[in-house]
């Protein structure tokens, strides 16, 4: 479907490839669906033709342009039919893959990373030698990204480093965290879990969105990258883990998320629950880590 002729058309506001929110291959606007931090989140996928949000999901092509235009449903379809494929725009899209690696300027912390660990809580050293990670001064690039003021965060999956992620530390930074691109990576960060598989337990597992967080709740944890999770990470947890125990912040929208996650491993056979906490778990003190963890394990026994 020929989306930006459909846009501009109905004078929508959109992005392109370029603009932060936006990976090669997607049209972005803001998503009528999900609240929290306004922005280009909603992604029109041009080879594939589907809408994702980066927030919430997937969502049904004919009720998305039903919210976004205000029209009604049984106008869309003639909608639909009129834009119909622009092949042109779907073939200049295909992502040649490349080989890993990680951004330039890569080593070892320096004062403003460590910082940045203590004012969060952690212990700089314990994370360095638990989660193997490095950090980005002044100058940093992978493909057309800048990596400036980061700590870089590997992705092991099967022990092998297969993406990673990055997390800004001066606080001004539009992305908080930023992946490695696409082309890069040699198992997509949005198809695994990220931590530690050695130290899971398979009978529990506890499911947050970020790496901060499974550093603040432990090894026993494991993270989705954010609240947008995938099919592939839900077989993932399906076939490794009889019960999970799932925290997201406590933004409505991540509670929304939370809800349809554990709905989606109730399907698959997976004892899910929600745990409800005030703020995000990287933000909890130790003390109240081990009485929330003591909680679930007490609920996990019944």
């Amino acid at each position: 479907m020929d989306i930006i002729r459909l846009y501009n058309d109905f004078n929508l506001e959109y992005s392109t490839e370029g603009h932060r929110h936006n990976r090669p291959g997607w049209v972005n606007c803001t998503c009528p669906f999900c609240t929290g931090n306004p922005g280009f989140h909603l992604g029109w996928n041009i080879r594939d033709e589907y809408y994702c949000c980066w927030r919430c999901g997937w969502h049904s092509t004919v009720k998305t342009l039903s919210e976004l235009l205000n029209l009604d449903w049984v106008y869309i379809s003639d909608l639909i039919k009129k834009y119909g494929i622009n092949r042109s725009i779907i073939n200049q899209k295909i992502i040649e893959k490349k080989e890993f690696e990680f951004p330039t300027g890569m080593d070892n912390l320096q004062p403003l990373h460590k910082k940045y660990l203590k004012l969060r809580g952690f212990d700089p050293d314990e994370i360095i030698e638990k989660w193997k990670i490095q950090g980005i001064g002044i100058f940093g690039k992978l493909g057309s990204l800048n990596y400036k003021f980061r700590i870089v965060i590997p992705f092991f999956w099967n022990s092998e480093i297969v993406s990673f992620d990055s997390r800004d530390v001066t606080g001004k930074a539009i992305n908080k965290y930023q992946a490695c691109p696409a082309e890069y990576e040699i198992v997509s960060h949005k198809k695994i879990l990220y931590g530690n598989q050695e130290k899971w337990n398979t009978d529990l597992g506890i499911c947050v969105e970020g790496p901060t967080d499974v550093w603040r709740i432990g090894e026993e944890s494991f993270a989705t990258s954010g609240i947008q999770y995938t099919p592939e990470q839900i077989r993932v947890m399906a076939n490794t883990f009889k019960r999970i125990a799932v925290i997201y912040d406590d933004d409505p929208q991540a509670q929304v998320q939370a809800k349809k996650l554990i709905a989606e491993l109730k399907f698959r056979n997976v004892d899910a629950f929600n745990v409800e906490i005030k703020g995000d778990p990287g933000g909890m003190t130790n003390k109240e880590v081990k009485e929330l963890l003591q909680k679930i394990k007490e609920k996990w026994k019944k």
